[in-house]
């Protein structure tokens, strides 16, 4: 026995689904799909002869299922974007609120955006960030370091790690970091966590 398509499989579903709400009444409402003029005068024309009123009744019945099939499909289509947009600011609120510092630098070593917690450890505020040289923010001993772990990932390394030292332009002075790094899904970025060092036990 030949299997179905996946889409077909879909497909038909749904036309089942569209007949079965006919039948039953419960349609969803018009999502503002209209029958056409020139179908309304075909409709009209076939219904008008005894011969082709059997006709008339079975386009009818196709163009109302058709349209519920639609208003199903327009449905699921919303719920599927109510749904991801939730997800997105769900994952954004993480994001943004994660206690360590999460940047995404370009393949150039600029920083395309990153989060609360990575302005703050690098002494600014988020909109602050964007399209600054990464090495910039640290200290000048650093700075080489930070560029040889965006080289790293640019050269496909993944989970590369180093210390290094912020550059103290914030409040709070300069001060141990660690970083981690690997170059991101798409290959165009690179996606890094900073987090302060924590002391050594005594």
């Amino acid at each position: 026995m030949r299997k179905l398509s996946p889409e077909y499989e879909r497909q038909l579903q749904l036309r089942q689904d569209a007949e079965s709400r006919l039948k039953e009444g419960s349609a969803p409402t018009n999502g503002g799909w209209t029958v056409g003029p020139d179908s309304l005068t075909l409709l009209y024309r076939l219904a008008s002869d005894p011969d082709t009123a059997a006709d008339a009744l079975r386009l009818l019945s196709e163009l109302q299922t058709h349209q519920v099939e639609l208003d199903l499909q327009n449905s699921q289509l919303r719920t599927d974007q109510e749904e991801l947009e939730q997800a997105m600011a769900r994952y954004r609120g993480l994001y943004e609120f994660a206690p360590v510092g999460y940047l995404v630098v370009g393949l150039d070593g600029r920083i395309l955006e990153g989060n609360r917690a990575g302005a703050e450890l690098l002494g600014t505020e988020p909109n602050g960030l964007e399209g600054e040289p990464l090495a910039s923010w640290f200290a000048q001993g650093s700075q080489s370091a930070v560029k040889g772990v965006v080289e790293a990932c640019r050269e496909g390394a993944a989970g590369v790690c180093c210390s290094v030292e912020s550059s103290g332009l914030g409040s709070g002075g300069a001060e141990p970091l660690q970083m981690t790094a690997s170059l991101g899904p798409s290959g165009e970025e690179v996606l890094l966590i900073v987090s302060r060092c924590e002391p050594s036990p005594r």
